[in-house]
């Protein structure tokens, strides 16, 4: 009979830490790094009760740099280009349905992970990984939020056209292998 309670107990425990799909906060400001075919690195301001999404980026693309500030309107179903130095702004239709950053209720879990010291209090990051289908269904992402709050920390999604964006390694990197091993701390080796 304790056994069994016992059981019981560690089955109860068990189910009740599995983390849940979450919602991130309505609102967000953050940073995105895209390195493709193309690179862009930029900042975002994100609403999901208005459902805009505002997008101030600099890239490249075939040695050509380009900036770009755009506002997503998804309700209006509008896209703003915005020339601050032109003080312009250009209205275009924008055909695409507002996508909430979430985690959808069919996602699997990978793993709990923490980023940082778990060893030291307070200086690991606690995040959940998690992989599923795309909204319409036309690939797959893998997602990292954190446990609190479910802030998005690293996405990258995988569709027949592109593969993952951002891909997860460098396909034309070629290592440069020298004759010598060289000893990078040398520089510090000598102050001392």
């Amino acid at each position: 009979m304790k056994l069994a309670v016992v059981l019981a107990c560690f089955v109860v425990f068990c189910l009740a830490e599995k983390p849940l799909p979450c919602t991130s906060p309505p609102l967000l400001t953050g940073g995105l790094t895209v390195v493709s075919e193309f690179g862009i690195f930029g900042k975002y301001l994100y609403d999901a009760v208005g459902q805009r999404v505002r997008l101030f980026d600099i890239g490249s693309f075939q040695n050509q740099t380009f900036t770009a500030d755009v506002l997503l309107h998804y309700t209006e179903a509008a896209m703003y280009e915005i020339d601050d130095a032109k003080r312009t702004c250009k209205k275009s239709p924008l055909k695409a349905d507002f996508q909430p950053l979430k985690i959808p209720q069919d996602a699997f879990l990978v793993s709990r992970t923490v980023l940082g010291s778990s060893s030291v209090p307070e200086q690991g990051l606690l995040v959940n990984n998690w992989y599923g289908k795309l909204p319409d269904k036309s690939g797959n992402f893998v997602s990292i939020v954190t446990k609190l709050g479910c802030f998005p920390v690293r996405s990258s999604y995988q569709t027949k056209e592109f593969g993952w964006v951002p891909p997860e390694f460098c396909a034309g990197a070629v290592m440069d292998v020298e004759a010598e091993p060289r000893n990078y701390l040398s520089f510090y080796a000598k102050e001392n």
